[in-house]
């Protein structure tokens, strides 16, 4: 989201320092422009350790949003709103409970928001740092990302791919369950990673 670097594919289109005056690497078929994600082609996705012996992972709801690529590559930025409504772990008791008061409380909480806040060039990563809202609490999140590609798609319009990881500390926003085994660990790990692939289409 935001994601202007990463492996450089087939595409021979190519931007020159002077078109794009960025310090950012720069990306074949680069494209500035307003793009809409599309829902039905993006998602968010977590892993959470469980009992500390195995994972598991889920959809953490339909994503929707904007990203906005500038000259600048540098300025560029992203919204999102996820609908944590729709949270899926493939399992309904399961699910059930993640809609609870013990995690995300989505009759009070049904949206998740992420604010780009800056995008820089770290090593090999691209780093891209934001505010995420979750269950009504705001805090600062970097993602490492990678961008997947900007070309035309089959209805006459154009489109670009991305994708992002990160880890957050579930506990800084507010998802205290806290069920613990006889030798004291947790049920649930405070950590969650996440993973996020994104298609969007550019606005006319």
């Amino acid at each position: 989201m935001g994601w202007f670097g990463g492996k450089k594919n087939e595409d021979t289109t190519t931007i020159t320092r002077d078109a794009v005056p960025t310090a950012l690497p720069l990306v074949p078929g680069y494209r500035a422009g307003t793009w809409t994600i599309d829902a039905s082609h993006s998602e968010v996705s977590f892993t959470v350790r469980h009992m500390a012996v195995s994972k598991v992972r889920g959809r953490l709801g339909t994503v929707s949003g904007q990203i906005v690529t500038s000259d600048d590559p540098g300025a560029s930025s992203v919204t999102a709103e996820v609908d944590v409504t729709t949270i899926t772990t493939f399992n309904e008791q399961r699910d059930g409970h993640l809609k609870s008061g013990d995690f995300f409380e989505v009759e009070a909480h049904p949206h998740a928001s992420f604010r780009s806040t800056s995008l820089h060039h770290d090593g090999d990563d691209f780093v891209l740092t934001g505010d995420l809202t979750l269950k009504g609490v705001t805090r600062p999140v970097t993602l490492t990302v990678e961008v997947s590609g900007f070309g035309p798609d089959a209805y006459g319009g154009t489109r670009a791919g991305f994708s992002a990881k990160g880890q957050i500390n579930r506990r800084d926003f507010g998802v205290e369950f806290d069920a613990r085994l006889d030798n004291g660990g947790l049920v649930v790990s405070d950590k969650v990673d996440l993973e996020l692939d994104v298609e969007a289409v550019l606005e006319a």
